[in-house]
């Protein structure tokens, strides 16, 4: 009798996969946090600190994940290392790429919210149309990794995108607005627990903790009278880059990140679909019930302490006058300050949003770049004109601009700049 000598294909290495993408643990969602902050931080701080521009930042950083992702993809097994300097690599890109959409392309964040929602759907889709799972712990192919990078890249930017857009529906101060994803995350922990499905409820938690982490860079980095803990962006970066660094190191070696196939396999054999399905409800409610808070909170009055980029009217209401507003700073920086502004409101009164919200954008990076030098020499004066720059910000690039909000806003910078 003939034998059939064909060789089948192999099994996929459980336990090789297991190495090469980390469990789903504690560890995991702290150092997937962590990194988060850094992408914040990180991308500020080399964007308008450095000085080097949100363009030229986001060329660099897309060589810099190039390269990343090709030594990343050549690693046959997990390594913590490589893998989590992948993802921090991946989140600066994913909040630069959202950066340019909504400073130099004045895309308002509900467009770009929503597009980034749309291109995560097509990519969930066409993985699971190809691969039949979105499960981290089937990848066992090149596809199946690329179709995973490819997605934490979208999940970034929308992520950048959705708290953006939160903070502005809400106008919270950055400690109030680290709860929000926070209490969702813990909700999300919840319904996995009660029987969700497991998959989803993944997903759903990766994309929250980049608004969180987000948040607690803000937090961190914005002065105190900003509501912030006033470490500053260079601060910031180096304190959770630290914290990743000694939890990486950790993972090396304690391996705590990975369990054994046999674990996995109790896992996977425990899932309830019947449950599952009843938990598709639970998250319904909870989204409907996030809707209608956000939908509150941009409906009362966006008040803020004392020192904050507050409402221009309070501002303008402080006891300066323009030339005290202005008298501590170099007349060559205000000169600059007040052309932008004006060239802005001219591009307004002609009809051209586009090009007034990309021209505003200049004075953002100019007032950013001079704060180390501006801020010391007279934080009255600073804290008014900042209070007034971000007002000014916010009435160009809202998703429904409002043309005398925009108008009255430029007219009150440049009557402080003089």
């Amino acid at each position: 009798m003939a034998t059939n000598t064909e060789r089948r294909p192999a099994a996929p290495d459980v336990r090789g996969l297991l190495n090469k993408v980390p469990e789903v643990t504690v560890w995991f969602w702290v150092i997937k946090i962590l990194c988060t902050t850094v992408g914040e931080s990180f991308a500020d701080w080399i964007n308008t600190t450095l000085g080097v521009g949100l363009v030229n930042t986001s060329l660099i950083f897309t060589a810099v994940l190039a390269a990343v992702l090709v030594w990343q993809l050549r690693t046959p097994r997990y390594v913590p290392f490589m893998y989590w300097l992948t993802v921090v690599v991946l989140s600066v890109t994913g909040t630069l790429y959202t950066d340019i959409l909504t400073d130099s392309q004045g895309v308002p964040l509900a467009v770009s919210s929503a597009v980034f929602a749309v291109v995560l759907a097509a990519v969930f889709g066409v993985w699971f149309a190809r691969e039949r799972t979105l499960s981290i712990h089937s990848i066992v192919t090149r596809p199946r990794e690329l179709f995973y990078w490819l997605a934490i890249l979208v999940t970034f930017a929308l992520g950048t995108a959705t708290g953006d857009w939160t903070l502005e529906l809400t106008g919270w101060a950055p400690g109030v607005s680290v709860l929000l994803p926070l209490g969702l995350i813990a909700a999300i922990v919840l319904g996995w627990r009660l029987g969700a499905g497991a998959v989803l409820s993944f997903w759903l938690a990766y994309i929250l903790t980049r608004p969180l982490g987000a948040n607690l860079g803000d937090w961190f980095a914005s002065p105190s009278g900003d509501g912030g803990l006033g470490l500053g962006t260079a601060v910031t970066s180096v304190v959770f880059l630290a914290a990743i660094l000694a939890t990486v190191l950790h993972l090396t070696r304690s391996r705590s990140d990975v369990i054994e196939a046999d674990g996995r396999a109790r896992a996977i054999g425990a899932a309830n679909p019947a449950r599952e399905r009843i938990m598709l409800g639970y998250y319904a409610v909870l989204a409907v019930a996030t809707a209608a808070l956000l939908v509150w909170a941009h409906s009362q009055p966006h008040t803020a302490p004392a020192g904050e980029e507050g409402d221009a009217s309070e501002s303008a209401s402080a006891p300066l006058t323009p030339e005290q507003a202005t008298s501590s700073f170099p007349p060559a920086e205000v000169a600059k300050f007040r052309t932008i502004t004006s060239d802005t409101l001219a591009k307004l009164n002609a009809g051209d949003q586009k090009g007034a919200t990309a021209r505003i954008t200049d004075l953002e990076k100019a007032w950013d770049d001079d704060q180390a030098t501006l801020q010391p020499k007279n934080q009255q004066a600073w804290t008014l004109l900042d209070g007034q720059i971000d007002q000014v910000l916010k009435a160009l690039r809202t998703s429904r601009p409002d043309r005398t909000t925009e108008t009255k806003t430029l007219d009150t910078l440049l009557t402080s700049l003089g």
